[in-house]
């Protein structure tokens, strides 16, 4: 008698799982990894995109389950893991968009409209929140069986977490835009910039890509057509897992080792970019002296100038011009071999 254990409708997922694709792209992610983690260490960026080294972790290790799963598609477990692990990597993915928007901020302090610290908080904080609310859901709607109340909590949650990772994607790509606007504005909109800036765009554009799709699966997944036997073609054909779920968020990756962000911005958070738009300088950095109970109160600082009411780049004569170049004009860099050579060329 034929083996029907891997039947599509004894399965627990409608479809056949594809065993090769699975495969690819954990493939493909690991090589994005590793060129990410080599990267990492020559510019010693792991303070900004430590986050994108962990998606990459958590999205490749998702792939690696699903392919294990497919040959084994009755296996709870396995199903249960690797939907959580698939769901939960693109969040942390955007956060790490928020981190090198805040090294952005630094860089161009007299652009920014709020502190930068802060900003990097609220986004990761709702970031964090968009995670928890992923992998709840999933992990509710892997164990359970379509048209239960579980499973409707489940789905509850995804669709929640959906909305609100749109929003803030929006509300980034908007910051990103502003800075934009105001460097354009101020005729201090070097090529670093510039491709910081549409980098920022593209990824959060994927992003948001893959949040169209997930919702459009949520809202044909939890229908009562889907529970009495009929679900639509995103939730039926496993291609389109791949083609907005998989492929958008490798893309990510690639994105950002092309143009690796250890490129174009110091690692150095007090350094910023003079009204010049080609000098660089050491400023003080961004400093809250308020009390811990007032910086929780009012993160932004509302209360008095939004941007910390510091202002040192009006005063730039007091601080030191990097002597190292300029990300700006392309001459400087974050390799230790760049400021071994800076070292050699000050003893002398």
């Amino acid at each position: 008698m034929p083996d029907n254990s891997t039947s599509p409708l004894r399965a627990l997922t409608p479809y056949q799982p594809n065993k090769v694709l699975p495969i690819v792209f954990a493939v493909l992610i690991a090589l994005s990894l590793s060129i990410h983690t080599f990267q990492n260490f020559r510019y010693r960026f792991w303070r900004i995109t430590f986050f994108l080294f962990n998606a990459n972790i958590v999205f490749m290790t998702g792939w690696i389950l699903r392919a294990v799963f497919s040959h084994t598609p009755l296996n709870l477990p396995l199903y249960i893991g690797q939907t959580i692990l698939i769901y939960a990597g693109p969040p942390i993915f955007a956060a790490a968009e928020y981190n090198i928007l805040g090294r952005l901020m630094q860089y161009v302090p007299m652009h920014t409209p709020l502190h930068p610290g802060r900003v990097v908080i609220v986004f990761v904080y709702l970031g964090a929140l968009v995670e928890a609310l992923t992998g709840a859901g999933a992990g509710k709607m892997a164990a359970s069986t379509p048209g239960t109340d579980k499973y409707i909590n489940g789905g509850t949650l995804i669709a929640i977490s959906l909305l609100l990772q749109g929003v803030v994607e929006c509300a980034f790509v908007s910051m990103v835009a502003l800075i934009h606007y105001r460097c354009a504005k101020a005729e201090m909109l070097p090529r670093n910039i510039r491709i910081v800036c549409f980098t920022l765009y593209g990824t959060s554009a994927l992003v948001l890509l893959r949040c169209v799709f997930r919702a459009v699966e949520a809202f044909t997944t939890y229908t009562h057509s889907c529970f009495s036997g009929y679900c639509g073609s995103t939730v039926t054909n496993e291609w389109y897992l791949y083609a907005f779920e998989a492929a958008p968020m490798v893309l990510y990756t690639l994105w950002l080792n092309v143009f690796h962000p250890g490129r174009f911005l110091p690692r150095n958070s007090k350094r910023y970019l003079d009204i010049d738009g080609r000098t660089e300088r050491i400023g003080p950095g961004w400093i809250d002296e308020r009390p811990m109970s007032l910086t929780v109160a009012d993160p932004f600082n509302w209360r008095n100038d939004a941007r910390g009411g510091q202002k040192y780049w009006t005063s730039p004569e007091k601080y030191t011009v990097c002597e190292d170049g300029s990300f700006a004009l392309g001459s400087a860099s974050n390799t230790s071999a760049a400021e071994k050579k800076q070292y050699v060329h000050r003893a002398v």
